[in-house]
């Protein structure tokens, strides 16, 4: 089944409050952050389109594709659902080598291509994380910010999954605007959930969650998108002093100063 788009339509949130936005709908290509405080219902609304709700959840919600209801084999068939779901929790129950796993993978859903995808995959990965990970090593002996980059690679260059959730990826280290850099290459629907201004700001769309109900759908403005650029030098600063004191070095008031103003801030 070809896709081409994606529809929540509203319910409720906690206490029945209803969701103030009616519906919303993606289209491949597109790229939307739901954004609000712990406890405002973000988790439950991925939760929704994962499960392709449909009035059965505490939600009341019901998400269609291509603007109907999803047919039965897309939920009754992992090999076919269309959802990729990258969550914080990455436990596995074996330990497979890195390569190993990626071959298995490869094998079922793109046979005969199956070393190029495999380099391409841990191509796209390792330019997410600061540590590369090397193809011998074992899935369990991999850092949480290797195992969500090499996850997110995998669904979006293995598994080819035209809709790709991803929940709060920045607690792993990965390099957040490199990771949308490469995604926008790829023709999918990605819908994260973050509390990080840049993933929010470099997002097409942003759903505001509060009280477990949708509040607003917020379109990207360019005025944001230049805010977003500022905050991203910023982080970048903390990215490399973070770097630094990773690799043992002492930090001076004097690098902090020289750092902000080779960006063009007054220290």
């Amino acid at each position: 089944m070809t896709i081409s788009s994606l529809t929540v339509q509203a319910g409720n949130g906690k206490n029945g409050t209803p969701d103030r936005v009616a519906d919303f709908t993606l289209r491949m290509g597109d790229v939307i952050s739901i954004v609000g405080p712990t406890g405002s219902g973000k988790t439950t609304l991925i939760n929704d389109i994962e499960l392709f709700a449909n009035r059965n959840t505490p939600s009341g919600r019901r998400v269609l594709i291509n603007g109907e209801l999803p047919p039965e084999e897309l939920t009754n068939d992992p090999s076919k659902n269309p959802v990729a779901l990258i969550t914080q929790h990455t436990n596995f129950l074996s330990d497979l080598g890195v390569c190993r796993f990626l071959t298995m993978h490869a094998r079922i859903r793109q046979p005969g291509s199956t070393q190029k995808v495999i380099d391409a995959t841990l191509d796209f990965a390792n330019q997410l994380t600061g540590e590369p990970i090397e193809p011998g090593v074992g899935m369990t002996e991999l850092s949480g910010g290797q195992t969500r980059a090499l996850l997110i690679a995998d669904a979006v260059v293995i598994g080819n999954s035209p809709i790709i959730l991803l929940d709060e990826i920045e607690n792993a280290g990965i390099h957040r605007t490199r990771a949308l850099e490469l995604l926008r290459h790829y023709e999918k629907i990605f819908i994260f959930v973050t509390h990080d201004p840049r993933i929010a700001l470099l997002s097409d769309y942003r759903v505001v969650m509060k009280n477990g109900a949708m509040q607003e759908l917020i379109t990207t403005h360019d005025e944001e998108v230049r805010v977003a650029t500022e905050i991203s030098k910023l982080d970048d600063i903390i990215l490399h002093f973070r770097r630094l004191i990773r690799n043992g070095e002492r930090l001076t008031e004097h690098m902090i100063a020289e750092r902000l103003t080779a960006l063009g801030y007054s220290a």
